[in-house]
């Protein structure tokens, strides 16, 4: 299977103490929602997957945590760090009306509300400020995910119309 069955939900951090507990970096909304699929395929840098399952999870003062099954040292868990957590597209819910996968709007076209076309959308990147989206054309603008500066999606058309100055 190509890669477009694929989405991610988040990367294993660094390990937290002595028994294979590890920081977990989730992309999903709640955080706590990447814990709904008890199975992850783990994707290392080489591109390898391989499957996981989750032992124990919690929420600390400094984010997620989390066990994986085998993982019982420090040793073990050092050996996932970096690792991206995909699930199967076909695994998750639908979206509820007004909702999209970021997955799914990869690629659509990003022009403003006067008609300028900045380009296609490349990626979404979470920010202390909040979500921005990273739109490639003739330049790359990085614009954010808000109310104020996100018009409208068509999915169908691949389309998402924004409020943002050309020249910014």
């Amino acid at each position: 299977m190509d890669d477009s069955g694929w989405v991610q939900l988040g990367r294993l951090g660094r390990p937290q103490g002595l028994k294979g507990w590890m920081h977990l970096e989730s992309w999903t909304d709640p955080p706590e929602a990447v814990f709904r699929y008890p199975h992850w395929h783990l994707r290392g840098a080489d591109g390898t997957r391989t499957v996981a399952t989750v032992a124990e999870a919690r929420a600390g003062s400094n984010g997620l945590v989390v066990r994986l099954d085998g993982a019982v040292a420090r040793e073990q868990a050092e050996l996932r760090v970096g690792c991206t957590i995909e699930v199967l597209r076909a695994d998750l819910p639908p979206p509820g009306p007004g909702e999209h996968y970021q997955h799914d709007l990869i690629g659509c076209q990003v022009v403003n509300v006067e008609g300028a076309d900045f380009g296609a959308l490349g990626r979404f990147e979470d920010l202390p400020a909040g979500a921005v989206m990273v739109v490639k054309g003739e330049r790359e603008r990085w614009i954010p995910v808000t109310g104020q500066h996100l018009r409208s999606i068509d999915p169908a058309a691949r389309r998402i119309v924004v409020d943002w100055p050309e020249d910014f």
